[in-house]
């Protein structure tokens, strides 16, 4: 089935953060209740940045013993690098909150950039106990828009976009360098997506991607979770030409 696809608009980036903190919350622990457990995969960019530093402040009483933290995507580099997503993460809100150190999965980044990638697929398996061909089910995960249409590192004319492997290093020819990311497989069998996009200079990006049964031009529009919630919560300068 189709996606139920909602659209909130807040009035402000602060106004965002506090949504999706909101929103990450009610999921984990409605997710932990039923299961007993919360699996999120976090996303880089300053967006969710933001979010990560309120939810930190506001939420470190949330259940973080039965939340289990993964990455949709990774810059191939070290955990260490100041461009590692694993590290801004790291910095905003994992070394903030009582998750215990086992519970964070990071990409391992630092390795050539396809064992990299073969590696996470190996902890995907191993985590979800996963059967042959078949993928993970995220209770959420998080993601960003890219001025050029692009999610998590799923870039305009990039390989990934083709690929069904999990996990995939994907060459960024506009950055001539490595991506590790997952595919639309795993972002699709999610049972919630949610994208976060902030600022004028997304305006333009958001409204083709949300025009109404677009031709697939922008691979944002290939996250289509084929049984699960599709949230997209801008704020007003983001959603201005909407």
């Amino acid at each position: 089935m189709p996606p139920t696809r909602t659209i909130e608009v807040l009035p402000t980036p602060e106004g965002l953060f506090h949504a999706a903190a909101n929103n990450f919350v009610n999921v984990g622990t409605a997710a932990i209740a039923a299961r007993g457990r919360f699996t999120v995969a976090l996303a880089g960019g300053s967006t969710p940045k933001g979010m990560y530093s309120l939810l930190a402040q506001k939420h470190a009483r949330f259940n973080w013993r039965q939340t289990y933290i993964f990455f949709s995507d990774e810059r191939h580099v070290p955990p260490d690098h100041p461009d590692s997503n694993y590290r801004m993460a790291n910095e905003t809100l994992l070394s903030k909150v009582p998750i215990p150190v086992s519970n964070v999965f990071r990409i391992p980044a630092e390795l050539e950039a396809v064992p990299a990638a073969n590696r996470y697929v190996q902890k995907l398996e191993a985590f979800f106990d996963l059967s042959p061909d078949t993928v993970p089910r995220f209770d959420l995960i998080l993601l960003g828009l890219g001025p050029d249409g692009h999610t998590t590192s799923l870039f305009p004319g990039s390989r990934a976009l083709k690929d069904a492997s999990m996990v995939f290093a994907n060459w960024v020819d506009k950055f001539k360098s490595y991506r590790i990311t997952f595919t639309y497989p795993v972002l699709n069998r999610a049972a919630e997506v949610m994208f976060l996009v902030s600022g004028p200079d997304k305006a333009e990006i958001l409204r083709e991607v949300l025009k109404p049964s677009p031709p697939v031009n922008y691979p944002a529009q290939g996250v289509q979770p084929s049984n699960g919630r599709l949230l997209w919560i801008v704020d007003q300068a983001a959603a201005k030409m909407l």
